[in-house]
């Protein structure tokens, strides 16, 4: 894949993602909007090939941090939110143990 096709996917990629995590939120969907057209903006030039690559490579760990660690946060009261994760976020919780019993 060529690299223009790649920062193109990323493009998209970054706003399908900004969709998902901010839904509902029109503030922070807009302003995500602005960030990544903003930052592919100020790169649009680049043509340094290794740079373009470091660039990709940034992109797509901002992707992943987005679809993974992001949770909105309602207010709900003055001193209280209230938490709303995507269904995708949500494993299986299983308890930690101090003294793990042996496989047998």
């Amino acid at each position: 894949m060529s690299q223009a096709a790649k920062v193109l996917q990323l493009f998209k990629t970054l706003h399908r993602t900004r969709q998902q995590v901010f839904k509902n939120d029109a503030r922070a969907l807009e302003a995500a909007r602005i960030k990544i057209n903003e930052e592919f903006k100020c790169n649009k030039s680049e043509t340094s090939p290794k740079k373009i690559e470091e660039l990709i490579k940034i992109g797509s760990d901002v992707e992943l941090i987005l679809r993974t660690s992001v949770i909105q946060g309602i207010h709900t009261d003055h001193n209280t939110l209230k938490l709303v994760p995507r269904k995708d976020l949500l494993i299986e919780n299983v308890p930690y143990c101090d003294a793990p019993t042996q496989k047998q």
